[in-house]
């Protein structure tokens, strides 16, 4: 009798501690989340987050809005983590001062927090290797934490981007030198390759140029324009003359394929 009350004991204790426990833990068991920190700039209503080392331009018509990050080095990549999505929590029992309890914001990563070796990694120098860091939009990170914070530490995870509408295609550049932003990507986010071809012509591979930008050397004009995109989980995606023949340099078009 005695060890079946104890064992109902320990098994409301339980079910308590689940229900109550204060935050997301880094170090449960078989947890998804990785640790680091946040801070937030562009002001109150994220204008100063347009454009960005990603190359997204005004935010809200290439469909990322204010729900954005600036990455640091260990997780920027180079720009190959351009577009991707991280849910983010403040770890509220590592601060309860600051942080929001329970609630989370999913961003897309659309900028570059470089690193500032003048200052220590602990005092200012938040973006330095090997330091995982988000500089979040400011109404971002206002959702999981209070203003007067300045710095939070938050728990982090890769989550599948959402999107409304097809995959953009902008075509900037010049002849001879095509820079293609490709925007609005779904699924894991972000581009690993990208090839394209002419009307006239065969798939010729592009590379990166900067961010999401991808350069061709080919001379395109007056041909209809198609491109193979390939995203950092394998997944490709193919748009045959999405771009018209009579395309001109800063147009942008849009498919009705997604990943």
């Amino acid at each position: 009798m005695e060890r079946r009350v104890a064992a109902l004991m320990v098994a409301v204790l339980a079910t308590l501690l689940a229900v109550f426990a204060p935050a997301v833990s880094a170090s449960s068991a078989g947890s998804p989340w990785t640790p680091g920190h946040a801070t937030f700039y562009g002001g109150s209503d994220g204008s100063g987050t347009m454009g960005g080392a990603c190359g997204y331009g005004n935010l809200y018509s290439t469909g990322y809005g204010i729900k954005t990050a600036a990455l640091s080095t260990a997780l920027f990549n180079d720009g190959g983590s351009c577009g991707q999505c991280f849910k983010i929590v403040c770890d509220y029992k590592k601060d309860p001062k600051w942080c929001l309890r329970g609630a989370s914001v999913t961003i897309t990563a659309t900028n570059f927090c470089p690193p500032n070796y003048a200052l220590p990694n602990s005092n200012g120098g938040w973006c330095n290797p090997p330091l995982k860091h988000f500089d979040m939009a400011q109404p971002a990170w206002e959702k999981i934490a209070i203003y007067k914070g300045g710095i939070v530490p938050v728990l982090f995870k890769r989550v599948p981007c959402i999107k409304k509408g097809g995959v953009r295609f902008t075509i900037n550049g010049r002849s001879y030198f095509e820079l293609v932003l490709i925007s609005n990507v779904g699924g894991t986010g972000s581009i690993s390759a990208v090839s394209i071809k002419g009307s006239n012509g065969s798939w010729q591979a592009m590379s990166r140029n900067w961010g999401a930008n991808w350069q061709s050397n080919s001379y395109l004009n007056g041909q209809s324009l198609s491109f193979r995109v390939t995203t950092t989980d394998g997944k490709i995606r193919v748009f045959p003359d999405i771009v018209p023949s009579n395309w001109q340099f800063g147009q942008t078009f849009t498919s009705s394929v997604q990943f």
